[in-house]
């Protein structure tokens, strides 16, 4: 499985017979617009900067909620997360996806604001690939998302939902997140491809290029 990240908290996950798109992220945030191909796409939040689904291409299934999927050989668990306080019940909760493509699972925890109740964690716990915010204000801080990840215990952790160059948001930036896991500086690579023998054995951190 290919994973690259386009930006914000859109990743594309090209796997053997099935191409994925999270979150497609619109070009006002300033991130490569190039159209995505996809067979699936996941929206967590229907927030603007999350569900630009004008970008893909091809008649790809949907999914916007909280179910059990089976697409393509793959499976695809949508679970509603907490909503942070004082919002009103009918407001669109946000929605994490557990996705199980060529027997490596991956968490996409989406516009998650506030950490996840322990009935969530049951569900998402055997993740081995964990796509966490880390941006803070309308997501979960750094703090936060270190505190998510130890829950969880993925093997790969890679961090969405930041401040960048390109998309200068009222977010924090990576620096934060990277302390908190008591990290260097990390270099950036183009993709990652995981097979379920790749894996590591302990917990470890990548971040990826954004699309230009």
């Amino acid at each position: 499985m290919e994973l690259s990240w386009i930006g914000h908290s859109c990743f594309r996950l090209r796997g053997r017979d099935l191409t994925i798109v999270t979150d497609p992220v619109p070009p006002s945030l300033g991130y490569g617009a190039a159209r995505l191909a996809a067979d699936v796409v996941t929206v967590s939040h229907p927030e603007p900067n999350h569900c630009a689904l004008e970008l893909i291409s091809g008649s790809p299934r949907v999914l916007e909620g909280p179910g059990e999927y089976e697409i393509g050989g793959a499976l695809i668990t949508g679970v509603a997360t907490p909503r942070p306080a004082g919002q009103p019940s009918s407001a669109p909760r946000n929605t994490a996806y557990v996705i199980e493509l060529d027997e490596v699972t991956i968490c996409h925890l989406g516009d998650l604001a506030v950490p996840l109740a322990t009935d969530q964690v049951a569900v998402v716990k055997d993740a081995d690939v964990l796509l966490v915010p880390v941006g803070g204000h309308c997501t979960i801080d750094a703090v936060q998302a270190a505190e998510v990840v130890a829950q969880i215990e993925p093997r790969l952790v890679v961090p969405m939902h930041y401040r960048t160059p390109v998309a200068a948001l009222d977010l924090d930036g990576l620096e934060r997140f990277s302390r908190e896991l008591g990290l260097t500086e990390l270099a950036a690579q183009p993709r990652l491809n995981v097979t379920r023998s790749n894996l590591p054995d302990a917990l470890t951190v990548v971040v990826l290029e954004y699309r230009r």
